[in-house]
C-alpha cells in the first residue's frame, strides 16, 4: 500500500522539506538506460564476425598491397558502424527532446503558497493542484476532488477517462472507477483537485514500467544470427585449407614464404565477404526508409526485425489507437436513427440530427479535453454551414452538475442572452431516462435501442 501523506493539506512541505527529500529520494525523474558511448558503440559492432570479417580482409588486402580491395571492403565495414552509431546518437538526442517536452510544470502548495515548479522538483508529500488540461506530475492521493476525471491511458492504453474520488490512499492499480489515486503521466479531462505525492520517479507506476523496460535484454536477429554462423563456417574453412595450402607448399616446394602467400590468397578466396558488404547496404536503406516515417530505433538492429514483421499480433486495441473518439451514430426520440462522422466530408446532418448533436456540444465543456467532448465539438464543428457558430455562442455557462457515483449523468446550465435558460446534459442512458421521466416501457424500449 502506498505510504499515507503526512504533510498538512493546507500548508503543504516546507521548501526545507522539499529539498531535503529531493537530496535522500532524488528529483522526480523517469529512470534512464545507461547511453552507450560512440566508442563503445563501434567495439561492440565489431564484434559481430561479420563486421570482423571486412576488417580482416581490408587489413590482409592492404598488407598483400591490393589497396582497391583493402579500401573497398574497409569502407563497407565504416559504413556499417556509421550507420549503428549516427542511428543510436539520433534516436538518444531525440528521446532526449521528447523526455524535456513531457516533463511537465506542476503547481505545488509550499508553506502555504501556491508555487509553479518543474515537474523533476515535486517531492513526495508535495501537495499539488490538478485542474483540467494538467498532467499529473508524480502519483498522488486525492486529497479534495470536484468531479476529476482522468485518462489513464499512458498507463492502461485505455481512452476511456476515470472518475476520481477523494479518499484515503490504497493499493488500487490504475484504470479503475472512483478511485482516490492519479497516476504520473495521467491527463485530468475533467474537474478540479488537490492531492498529497505519495511516489515520485522510479517508484510511481510509470517508473515501474520504465525500470522493467530498461531490464529487457535485446535478442540478436535472426538474420543476423544466421550470417554470423555463416562467416564462422567460411573463416574456420579458409583458415583450414590454408594452413594445409601453407604445409603442402612449403613441404613439397620448400617455399615457405611463398607457401604463406599462396595459403592467404587461397583463404581469402573462400571468404564471403559480399555477404557483409550486402546486408550493410540493405542495412543503409532500410535506416533510411524507416526514418522517413519518424520510427526510432535505438539499434540497428531493429531495422531487420521490423522489415521481418508481416503480422502484428496484441492483446488490446487501446494502445494502437490515437486516443480519439469519433460520433458514429445519432439516434432521435422516434428511433430514427444517422450514421455519421465527424471527418467524413459526408452530407450535412438533417435538421432533427443537429439539434441533437448541439445538445451533446452544450452539455460538454466549451474546451474540453475529454475525448468524448471533443468527438461532440468535432461533429459540430465539421456540420457548420456559413455564418453558423457553435452551439453555446454568446450564452453564459452559469453552472454545471458533474457526474456522481449515484448518478451517472451531468448536465450544463446555460443563460440564454434574451432570457431564460437552456439546460443540456447526458449520461448513462438509465439515468438519461430517469432525468427525461421515461415511464416502464419507455425506458424498456430505451434498453433495447442501447
Amino acid at each position: 500500500m502506498p505510504p499515507q501523506p503526512t504533510s498538512t493539506p493546507l500548508t503543504g512541505l516546507t521548501p526545507d522539506e522539499a529539498q531535503a527529500r529531493l537530496t535522500a529520494e532524488g528529483f522526480n525523474e523517469l529512470p534512464r538506460a545507461n547511453h552507450r558511448s560512440a566508442l563503445r558503440i563501434v567495439l561492440d559492432v565489431l564484434r559481430e564476425p561479420m563486421l570482423a570479417l571486412l576488417v580482416a580482409g581490408g587489413v590482409v588486402y592492404l598488407l598483400l598491397g591490393n589497396r582497391e580491395e583493402a579500401l573497398i571492403l574497409l569502407a563497407f565495414a565504416c559504413m556499417s558502424v556509421s550507420i549503428t552509431v549516427v542511428q543510436e546518437a539520433r534516436t538518444e538526442r531525440l528521446l532526449e527532446a521528447l523526455r524535456d517536452l513531457t516533463s511537465p510544470r506542476a503547481l505545488v502548495i509550499r508553506g502555504g503558497a501556491r508555487l509553479r515548479i518543474a515537474g523533476r522538483e515535486v517531492a513526495r508529500g508535495d501537495i499539488i493542484v490538478l485542474s483540467e488540461g494538467d498532467r499529473v506530475p508524480a502519483d498522488a492521493v486525492l486529497v479534495e476532488a470536484q468531479a476529476l476525471s482522468a485518462d489513464e491511458s499512458l498507463l492502461t492504453g485505455e481512452a476511456v477517462p476515470v472518475r476520481k474520488v477523494a479518499g484515503p490512499a490504497t493499493d488500487a492499480r490504475p484504470g479503475g472507477e472512483d478511485q482516490p489515486m492519479v497516476y504520473s503521466g495521467s491527463l485530468i479531462v475533467r474537474g478540479t483537485a488537490m492531492a498529497c505525492v505519495t511516489a515520485t520517479g522510479p517508484a510511481s507506476e510509470i517508473g515501474r514500467i520504465g525500470t522493467s523496460l530498461n531490464q529487457l535484454e535485446t535478442e540478436t536477429p535472426h538474420l543476423q544470427r544466421q550470417m554470423r554462423k555463416l562467416v564462422v563456417v567460411f573463416a574456420s574453412l579458409g583458415a583450414a585449407v590454408s594452413v594445409a595450402v601453407v604445409v603442402l607448399y612449403g613441404l613439397l616446394r620448400g617455399g615457405w614464404l611463398d607457401g604463406v602467400l599462396a595459403g592467404i590468397a587461397v583463404g581469402m578466396s573462400m571468404l564471403p565477404e559480399e555477404f557483409p558488404m550486402v546486408l550493410a547496404v540493405f542495412m543503409a536503406m532500410g535506416a533510411w526508409r524507416i526514418s522517413k516515417v519518424r520510427v526510432l530505433t535505438r539499434r540497428a538492429s531493429a531495422i531487420e526485425t521490423l522489415g521481418a514483421a508481416s503480422v502484428l499480433c496484441t492483446d488490446k486495441t487501446g494502445t494502437l489507437t490515437e486516443n480519439r473518439m469519433t460520433i458514429a451514430e445519432l439516434r432521435l426520440p422516434d428511433g430514427t436513427a444517422a450514421v455519421v462522422g465527424a471527418t467524413d466530408g459526408g452530407a450535412a446532418l438533417p435538421a432533427g440530427f443537429r439539434e441533437l448533436a448541439a445538445a451533446g456540444v452544450m452539455a460538454s465543456a466549451p474546451e474540453p479535453f475529454d475525448p468524448m467532448e471533443k468527438a461532440f465539438h468535432a461533429l459540430v464543428q465539421a456540420d457548420l454551414r456559413d455564418g453558423e457558430t457553435v452551439p453555446g455562442a454568446g450564452r453564459t455557462l452559469a453552472q454545471t452538475y458533474a457526474v456522481a457515483p449515484d448518478l451517472l449523468a451531468m448536465s450544463q446550465v446555460w443563460e440564454v442572452p434574451n432570457g431564460g435558460w437552456q439546460i443540456a446534459g447526458k449520461g448513462a442512458p438509465e439515468a438519461m431516462a430517469e432525468w427525461c421521466g421515461l415511464d416502464g416501457p419507455a425506458r424498456a424500449a430505451v434498453t433495447v435501442q442501447v
